[in-house]
């Protein structure tokens, strides 16, 4: 398992890319819709990878809800089997928004949500 990135549900996405390309010195990988009015946006090169989701209707954000860490593994399914086995509880998923991407999440034992992300 490899750390792939740190999720940032942001109030305004052109602020927040002009600090991370500026201030912290990461390039921007992808930038994609990803419905009405929200936008996504990774950055970083190797493995220090952000990714920034900006939705202009939502202002509000909730630092402590809106953040999660993303763990890529060789398989969902058997993840998924693992954590329960596990006796830990499905926060939600496993969701495959296209043929490429398959995750769910759980929390960690401070409530932060963990993704655990099968690239295909």
């Amino acid at each position: 398992m490899k750390f792939c990135w740190t999720t940032l549900r942001v109030k305004n996405l052109e602020e927040s890319l002009k600090f991370y390309q500026e201030i912290v010195g990461l390039k921007v990988e992808r930038k994609f819709s990803a419905g009405p009015g929200t936008e996504i946006v990774f950055l970083g090169d190797g493995e220090t990878k952000v990714e920034l989701i900006g939705n202009g209707t939502n202002q509000e954000v909730n630092m402590g809800e809106d953040i999660s860490l993303g763990f890529e593994v060789g398989s969902v399914d058997e993840m998924f089997n693992v954590v329960k086995e596990k006796g830990i509880e499905i926060h939600s998923g496993p969701f495959q928004p296209n043929p490429h991407v398959k995750f769910f999440f759980v929390r960690d034992p401070n409530g932060l949500k963990i993704q655990f992300v099968e690239n295909m």
